[in-house]
This record gives C-alpha cells, structure tokens and sequence, in this order.
C-alpha cells in the first residue's frame, strides 16, 4: 500500500520531489490535448453513445464541468496552432494561459503571442490581452439597494417575509420588482471567431435539496414580459413571487412545445393518413416519443444509451429512400449528432456532406429571392405612399 505522508523526506528531497511531480505533470497534460483533438475530430464519441466530445468526457473520466471544457478549448486551439503542446509539455503554458489565448489566436499573431505569454500567470495574460485587444469600458450602473436582504430577494425571486406583509406599496414593489433597473446587453466583440459552442457552462447552482439559485440578465422585452406575466397571474399569484410565476410559465410552455414537437396532448384527434411518406402523423409522433421517452435511443457495442434529451430528431430504421414508412415500428428518437451519424453510416460521409451543402445552397437562395421580392415590394410605384396613408 503506497503512503502518501512525505513527513520523512529531507528540505532539499522535498524540493526536488515538488519540482520533479510538476515536471512529469505537463507532457502527460500535452498528450491528454492531442488525444482529444483526434478523437473529437473523428467522432469517436458518437460510437460510444455520446452526443459530443464534453458529454464523452464527463461520463468516461468523471471530469468535472469546468475541467472537460478547459480541456476541449485547449486542444482544439492546439490541433490548429501545434507549438502549444510542446510549450504545454514544457511547461511554459498552463491550461488556463491556453484557453484565455485561444479567441484571440491567427495563423499571424500565434507565434508571437503565444512567446509572449510563455510563464506568465493568469492575471498576467488577462493584461497582455487587454493590451493587445482593449475592450470597451463597463458600462457604470447605479441600482438602489436597501438591505443585502433585499438584495438576495431580487436576484432570486423569493420576497421575505417582512417585504410580504409590509403594507407600503413601494416597499412591496422594490421586493417583487426583477430588476431595479435595466443594463444594457454589452455589443462588443474581440474581432475573432470562435469555433463551435460547446454545452452551456451551469447557470443554476443548488442551495439545498430541491431549492436552487438562478441568475441571469434580461434584455428589456423579456423584462416587460416577466412583468406582464406578474400582473396577469395577480390574482392566483398576488404577491407577484418570481419563482411561481416562472415555474407555471415554464409549465405553459413546456405543454406549448410538447405539443409542437412531439404532438403531446390529452385529446388526440382522429388518425389521418399522408401522401408523403416523409410526413410523421401526430399519433406516431406522439407513441415514438413516449416509448423512447424523450431520449436519443442511440447504444454502443458496450450497451450504453446515449443520454441526451436535446436536439432530438425522428429516425427511420429503414430509411424512407429505400421505402421505409412512417410507422411507429420504423422510427425512433435520435439526437442530431447520431442521427447525422447514423446517416453517414447509411450512405457514406461524402454523400452526406454533399447533400447538406445543398441544402445549405437552397436555403441561402431561397433567403435571397425572398429578400430580392421584399424589396420590390418597396420599391413598386405607389407603395411608399400606401404605407405612409393617404395624405389629407
């Protein structure tokens, strides 16, 4: 059994030890990066049942959330930019020196920039960065708050008790109000494009068991919703409580969507039938959905089930161009990641990127004859005038 006290080990032994572990953590790190890179540029995460690289991360090596996506960024920016594993496994850049670079990273600046933060703390970079690419100033905001009491009641929608009974009205409304005053959604950019999203880093935090803080900025037409939405529900909901009024709009619309997209309802109509065989009827949406239970049905050779819940499709086991139908035997639910993986098993990943680069052609046609048409509807003799009224 190995023992993990050093109390025995000499100054000079422990300093060497210290030096020699941080030595031998950084080219294991560097080769962990290129691993990811080629196993997230060939997909090998969908085989296994996952929907992408993050997801195949948490649930292989029990990552944490921060930990895949720190990773994910440093790899990818590695696979274009390959000096930063060498300067990895030296030890001349730490993960989060990578992933603060990786924005602003071109084929011109990479070499230089990547030089000029080589040792440098976090802190470091963040001012190199700022230098090299000044951001606009943050807009000062002044909000009037009484208490950290009613502080803590406007971010997360929960007046207290003293609030609830007080029978002044503007006591009342600071307590319910969402914001005490609206903030601007910033519009700057840093000039460079980032590659593709990965999953949302966690927004909702747990306090307790079943309780849970959510902070977010509204733009100003979410906010006037929020407040209508407190004034329609006034009578059931009267003290205008942000979380009940969330959680019955959150039910409303998850009603509205599952009746949308996977034809939910405690009525269903009666069964038609339709000329295209690329129609799903609102009765075989609903028994697919239901039996896959609102999950990618997708399974690796290991038989693991793919898990997510989003951005799910409807499959045909038997593709309809080989005369598969719309029945509730020949579809399944997957997301768009093995889905498209599925296809280009079918048909070939060539055919695949062919065919989605057509549509893609169709789309941006289509968008264009629509924007052409629009315009001369403006355009057409007398149309300025019919819109400005008849003059008196």
């Amino acid at each position: 059994m190995v023992s993990w006290s050093l109390s025995h080990l000499a100054d000079a032994s422990l300093c060497r030890g210290l030096a020699t572990s941080f030595a031998r953590e950084s080219e294991p790190l560097a080769t962990t990066l290129a691993h990811i890179a080629e196993f997230h540029a060939r997909k090998l995460y969908l085989p296994a049942a996952y929907p992408n690289m993050h997801a195949y991360l948490l649930g292989e090596f029990h990552l944490s959330e921060d930990e895949a996506w720190k990773r994910i960024q440093a790899a990818r920016a590695a696979h274009q930019f390959t000096a930063i594993y060498d300067m990895v496994a030296q030890s001349r850049l730490h993960l989060t020196a990578v992933v603060l670079l990786a924005p602003h990273l071109t084929d011109e600046n990479a070499a230089e920039l990547l030089e000029a933060a080589a040792h440098k703390t976090k802190a470091q970079i963040q001012l190199l960065l700022a230098e090299r690419a000044p951001r606009a100033d943050t807009p000062t905001v002044l909000r009037p708050v009484s208490s950290p009491v009613e502080t803590q009641t406007v971010l997360q929608g929960e007046p207290t008790a003293d609030a609830a009974q007080s029978p002044e009205p503007e006591a009342a409304a600071r307590a319910h109000s969402l914001v005490l005053e609206p903030v601007a959604p910033s519009t700057e950019t840093n000039g460079s494009e980032s590659p593709a999203p990965l999953p949302p880093r966690p927004r909702v935090a747990p306090l307790s068991p079943g309780r849970y803080e959510l902070r977010t900025t509204l733009d100003q037409a979410t906010h006037d919703n929020l407040r209508r939405l407190q004034e329609l529900l006034s009578h059931s909901v009267p003290s205008g409580d942000l979380a009940e009024v969330l959680g019955r709009a959150f039910e409303l619309a998850i009603k509205t969507l599952e009746k949308r997209r996977f034809a939910a309802t405690s009525r269903p109509s009666a069964r038609r039938r339709s000329k295209s065989a690329r129609h799903i009827p609102a009765h075989v949406r609903r028994e697919v959905s239901d039996r896959d239970r609102y999950q990618c049905t997708f399974v690796s050779a290991s038989g693991r089930r793919c898990s997510e819940k989003r951005f799910l499709e409807y499959d045909h086991v038997h593709p309809v161009a080989r005369g598969g139908e719309a029945t509730v035997a020949n579809l399944r639910l997957r997301c768009r990641a093995h889905n498209h993986y599925e296809a280009e098993r079918t048909y070939g990943a060539g055919f695949m990127r062919e065919k989605r680069q057509a549509a893609r052609a169709r789309e941006e046609t289509a968008n264009m004859l629509r924007g052409v048409a629009t315009e001369r509807e403006r355009m057409r003799p007398g149309a300025a005038a019919a819109s400005c009224g008849s003059p008196s």
